[in-house]
């Protein structure tokens, strides 16, 4: 499995990952989350590729000195096997090449299932956020 940056030949993968593992009102924030994202920062978009195939896509956000995990989406045949916990340290990686400061998680009704997850990598309550604005402006 490779851990890379996301490449404007994944659009229509990461689209139909998005739309396979996302409930659609989720599908539908993130899918605009995501075109902001890329417009103004696309090196913080990762997806995990294994045999050819988009296993997972992580979208993350940096707000002044903050690093933020946004969405991270994982197909159902690769979960278990490392792909998030790959793709949350690759942007922990990427997070610290730019001097963030603070990562945290960015927490929404969609993302809520998700903290037994982020508790396993060993993410703490206090490291949890709700986004004050929406991401097309914590991203511009």
């Amino acid at each position: 499995m490779q851990i890379r940056s996301f490449q404007l030949s994944d659009y229509r993968f990461v689209s139909e990952l998005l739309e396979e593992v996302l409930s659609e009102e989720c599908c539908e924030e993130t899918m605009g989350a995501f075109a902001r994202q890329l417009s103004c920062d696309s090196e913080l978009v990762l997806v995990a590729e294994s045999e050819g195939v988009i296993a997972g896509v992580l979208i993350g956000t940096i707000d002044e000195q903050k690093g933020y995990v946004y969405r991270i989406a994982v197909l159902t045949q690769y979960r278990r096997q490392g792909v998030g916990t790959a793709l949350v340290n690759a942007m922990h990686n990427r997070f610290s090449k730019r001097k963030v400061l603070k990562v945290l998680v960015a927490v929404d009704k969609h993302n809520e299932m998700l903290r037994p997850f982020y508790e396993s990598l060993g993410v703490k309550a206090m490291e949890y956020s709700r986004l004050a604005r929406p991401l097309s402006i914590v991203a511009g």
